[in-house]
């Protein structure tokens, strides 16, 4: 059984990977803010420990990753019109999880970001997107010059429809939606490639199986 640190773990994507961990014989361990959120997830298996992204410093991110084998970034300040918290979770979440794994020993690290955000921005852009894309460009960059084995999944516009386990895979394509459920099935897929460390994905929904898309993108 392998042990794989969530962080953001009682989000929207994380709450649908962890019963496909579980599945798959690992076991999850969400990493959230509070009580409540930690009793609703252990009453379905998972294991918690409470880390409160913003306030805690990396040190606190290796203590909350310690016995892990991997880690799942999966955090975001959420649409909430809050520009310092694009700072402080999408970005600054991630650079102490990547600060935090690698002082607790861990090198297998899978970041959910957003198609698009290596695009240059138009002066007209809004500040709250501006903010957020400049996040997850910016912790995507930390990344991959990080030392860590590393898989970065860039998803299309997130939907609610359920998830349909047929996806599309690569650097570079057109954009387009995708099931969240679909984001945590590649997710669960990457985590047992090995082909795919050191990689950086666009995913929408296609019509390929996601193990299919995965071997395809990483050969």
């Amino acid at each position: 059984m392998t042990r794989i640190a969530v962080v953001g773990g009682n989000g929207q994507i994380a709450r649908l990977l962890h019963p496909m961990l579980l599945g798959a014989g690992h076991q999850p361990v969400a990493l959230v803010r509070s009580a409540e959120q930690a009793a609703a997830l252990e009453a379905t298996g998972v294991e918690t420990r409470r880390l409160d992204i913003e306030s805690e410093d990396a040190a606190g991110f290796a203590a909350a990753f310690e016995g892990c084998e991997a880690v799942v970034f999966a955090a975001g300040g959420g649409p909430d019109g809050n520009i310092e918290r694009k700072r402080t979770v999408d970005l600054e979440g991630s650079l102490k999880s990547i600060e935090g794994a690698t002082g607790a020993g861990i090198r297998r690290f899978v970041q959910i970001s957003a198609i698009g955000v290596d695009e240059p921005l138009g002066d007209d852009v809004e500040p709250v997107w501006r903010a957020y894309v400049e996040a997850k460009r910016d912790a995507d960059a930390a990344l991959r010059a990080s030392a860590l084995d590393w898989t970065i999944l860039r998803p299309g516009r997130l939907t609610d429809d359920p998830g349909t386990g047929r996806v599309q895979l690569g650097a570079d394509l057109p954009r387009g939606d995708v099931p969240r459920a679909d984001v945590a099935e590649v997710v669960a897929a990457v985590l047992e490639s090995p082909s795919s460390i050191g990689r950086q994905w666009v995913l929408v929904e296609g019509d390929s199986p996601v193990a299919e898309a995965v071997a395809a993108a990483a050969g």
